[in-house]
């Protein structure tokens, strides 16, 4: 077996981390940067898991926002309960 895919998973995460992290100062919401500390350090989170940081209507705009901004990606495809990742 080859490391090789291993390998590759393991750049395209870093090329995204540091994506999140490069678009972090266009954010305006003060608990921004803790959002997204929290998305570098878990696989998958709903807006719901930002509640404790922010209201729930400023998690779901901030999850839009990385969504547009190529930050994160949608991971569901649904309209409601959604998840987002790296």
């Amino acid at each position: 077996m080859s490391a090789r895919p291993a390998v590759q998973m393991a750049a395209d995460l870093n090329r995204r981390a540091d994506r999140l992290r490069a678009v972090a100062p266009k954010l305006r919401a003060k608990p921004a940067g803790q959002a997204v500390g929290l998305f570098l350090a878990q696989d998958a989170l709903a807006p719901q898991a930002l509640t404790g940081v922010m209201s729930n209507r400023a998690a779901r705009r901030l999850c839009d926002r990385l969504v547009s901004l190529g930050a994160v990606r949608e991971l569901t495809g649904r309209g409601t309960f959604r998840l987002y990742l790296l």
